[in-house]
């Protein structure tokens, strides 16, 4: 679990820190420095057993400073080290400007033509590139000739040594991952430092940002107005602290693997909740399957299918602990949903789009029991305005990109314009934008995962770094997470918390199988997952 901020709150817990006299201005100039040469080293041991040849590529604010600050730390070192500054060196910031001062001590500053010929006459071969051209707190357009010509002179150059960035690869916006004006530079490893910002997790800048590397400043934490959780489990309203997040996390993980480990004494199969996933017809019921095995799998202690009476004998063939229920029309799920027991419901995996759907999906909604919209039922309701503003808070919604577009057409238009300038529409902006509007949970599918609550909490469920999982881009795996969030609905999970866990949990899954998923894998690494995250 990590704790993203945006760049503005990052500046205010630095300024802070300053300000308190904690710390100095150049003293955490100094610190970043230092941890983003040890990060290099760490990254690659084989630049520290001797000296090499190193290019810094300086921007005009703090994160120039700090490429100062490693250029002056490895020349120390015995490296051979050529820096470039973006820039008049008089407008520097103050402890920039002390740090490009220091670095003139040593060596020179050179200001390059950003053309071709400039680039081939100096004929680069190097080990390492720092860019520290443009850091996180970018925040006009980047399309002056110059700095566009920059960020392309330095892309060629990294071509030729290992790239590092500081604190994002220049151009990319830190609150968004977006690349202002469509470009940005890209590294091998990039050092950031505290806590990694929202960007670093979102759009582009995972694939730009090569390893992310977090080095703390050695800052007291400071309280902050909100957070957005990466890879997170569980609620979080306002400041809080890690420890408090990884409790909350761990007891929500122990909470839904009761089921796995049998019934007490105590215990009745209904007591965890009772789950009915709605299907489509005969030949069309795999999706709800795999729901339903989902839900069942993740601690629900029923699972019903609720499908067509045709469909009957498919499913039987196919299910054994999960039930079956005929539900023929919406005044059948009506009838269906008189028992009180059933207390989730999931309408959408593989249902259809006629009539008959339209009629379900409205049945389900007149209950106000706690509700997945996934699939089919996304379409719906983008279609029918009527059964959108019948949604309530104990709903989740889960579309991928072109579902979400169906559902919010002006919000998805937002989030697809080129960034020109930072703090870019951010698909965290997106998503809380599209759950205060539907009044319930929304989770936006992707690599970068995004949940968001009406009241603004946010968090995204990460599959990139070192939780890449690429191979659950495969057919019916969002049928799984559905089932996933249905179970937790049934156990008792609140919206929030059963989206992120659920989707927390899927990845989990993911990496546990490895290459090779279908999604039929997934709801059978649970146990394992389970076992692993309770000892």
């Amino acid at each position: 679990m990590t704790e993203l901020l945006t760049s503005a709150q990052m500046r205010a817990i630095e300024q802070a820190a300053v300000a308190s006299g904690e710390v100095t201005g150049l003293e955490l100039m100094e610190r970043a420095g230092q941890g983003v040469v040890e990060a290099i080293f760490e990254e690659w041991p084989e630049l520290r057993a001797s000296s090499h040849r190193a290019v810094v590529l300086c921007g005009p604010g703090n994160n120039g400073g700090d490429g100062f600050v490693v250029a002056r730390l490895l020349k120390e070192r015995g490296w051979e080290v050529e820096v470039f500054l973006y820039g008049d060196p008089e407008r520097l910031p103050p402890d920039a400007r002390v740090n490009y001062e220091r670095w003139l001590g040593m060596g020179e500053v050179c200001q390059p033509r950003t053309d071709q010929d400039d680039f081939r006459a100096r004929g680069y071969q190097t080990d390492l590139v720092v860019d520290a051209i443009f850091g996180t707190g970018l925040s006009r357009a980047v399309d002056q000739e110059f700095e566009r010509g920059a960020l392309i002179w330095s892309h060629k150059v990294a071509k030729f040594g290992r790239r590092v960035s500081i604190d994002l690869p220049s151009g990319t916006c830190s609150d968004s991952g977006k690349a202002l004006q469509g470009y940005s530079s890209r590294a091998d490893l990039t050092v950031t430092f505290e806590r990694p910002r929202v960007g670093h997790y979102s759009h582009q800048a995972p694939q730009m940002c090569g390893k992310l590397v977090v080095v703390p400043l050695g800052l007291r934490r400071q309280p902050i107005d909100y957070l957005i959780l990466s890879g997170a489990l569980g609620k979080v309203e306002g400041p809080t602290d890690l420890g408090k997040l990884v409790q909350l996390t761990m007891k929500s993980v122990q909470t839904s693997s009761v089921a796995q480990k049998g019934n007490s004494g105590r215990d009745h199969k209904y007591a965890h909740g009772h789950a009915l996933i709605l299907s489509g017809p005969s030949g069309q019921g795999g999706a709800a399957r795999l729901t339903a095995r989902g839900a069942l799998r993740i601690g629900a202690g029923v699972v019903t299918v609720g499908c067509p009476l045709d469909a009957i004998p498919e499913n039987a063939a196919r299910l054994d602990a999960v039930m079956l229920r005929g539900v023929a029309d919406g005044s059948a799920l009506a009838q269906v949903l008189e028992d009180k027991r059933i207390n989730a419901l999931c309408l959408g995996p593989g249902m259809g789009t006629g009539a008959r759907e339209v009629a379900l999906v409205a049945a389900g909604l007149a209950e106000a029991r706690s509700t997945v919209l996934d699939a089919d039922a996304l379409t719906i309701l983008s279609q029918e305005p009527e059964l959108f503003s019948a949604l309530h808070e104990r709903c989740v919604l889960t579309p991928h990109a072109g579902e979400f577009a169906r559902l919010f057409p002006d919000i998805a238009e937002k989030l697809a314009a080129p960034a020109t300038k930072g703090p870019a529409y951010s698909k965290v902006d997106a998503c809380r934008e599209a759950a205060a509007r539907a009044g319930c949970v929304v989770l936006f599918k992707g690599p970068d995962t995004v949940i968001a609550a009406p009241d603004g909490c946010a968090a995204i469920n990460s599959a990139q770094y070192e939780r890449a999982a690429p191979w659950l881009a495969t057919a019916g795996s969002g049928d799984v997470l559905a089932g996933f969030i249905t179970g937790l609905l049934a156990r008792g999970f609140p919206p929030f918390d059963a989206a992120c866990t659920g989707a927390w949990l899927h990845v989990e899954c993911a990496l546990e199988f490895g290459p090779g998923l279908i999604a039929e894998d997934l709801p059978e690494q649970l146990p394992a997952v389970f076992r692993r995250l309770l000892k």
